[in-house]
């Protein structure tokens, strides 16, 4: 059964980015960090807007209620360390390093259907889209290819709506229930960006 590896909240903060050869400073809460960890299991609230202590700064782009919790695979991290290494840089935190407020083990994008329900402690979340990553992931991971690697790869992860507010901690089993199974996650991030070119691993 899929696991919930950890919780993982945002503050806005000052993020610098760059475009082309010009660098500038934009704000964001991408940079998240663990609360409730497999090492250290703490109960956090989910609420109707998302992860307690979370922040989003661009609310018009993503947030509530569609996009209140974006989950990501952790088995996707391994294509993210060594892409990291192969560009010489220092090694990514095991969890929210991707932006993600829920990092789970055992549902990747081709498992997940837009519709489903995830149920993991007293939460219950509706699968609704696929992430559309943008520069500030580049910025994020010191990558400036790191957006593009995302969208060609499918390792989007996917953003969820609250269902029923509650809590939930690592270690949880993460239940899957299945809506009307119309398309997937995977599936519809094709869609939306006409069958990207699959990468060699």
């Amino acid at each position: 059964m899929a696991r919930l590896i950890s919780a993982n909240v945002g503050r806005a903060a000052p993020l610098l980015a760059q475009d082309g050869s010009e660098r500038f400073a934009t704000e964001s809460a991408i940079n998240k960090r663990p609360v409730s960890t497999l090492a250290d299991p703490v109960a956090w609230t989910v609420n109707d807007t998302g992860l307690a202590g979370d922040e989003s700064v661009e609310r018009r782009i993503h947030g509530p209620p569609l996009q209140a919790v974006y989950v990501y695979p952790v088995e996707h991290y391994v294509f993210w360390q060594s892409l990291a290494r192969q560009h010489g840089r220092p090694p990514l935190p095991e969890a929210g390093a991707l932006g993600e407020n829920l990092t789970v083990a055992g549902l990747t994008e081709s498992q997940v259907w837009i519709g489903d329900s995830l149920v993991m402690g007293s939460v219950r979340l509706r699968v609704t889209r696929p992430r559309d990553p943008c520069f500030k992931l580049n910025a994020r991971l010191g990558l400036s290819m790191a957006a593009k690697m995302m969208v060609q790869s499918g390792y989007t992860g996917f953003y969820c709506a609250v269902v029923q507010a509650g809590t939930l901690t690592a270690g949880d089993p993460v239940e899957l229930i299945a809506g009307d199974r119309t398309i997937s996650v995977l599936d519809r991030h094709r869609l939306d960006h006409r069958s990207p070119r699959q990468l060699p691993f």
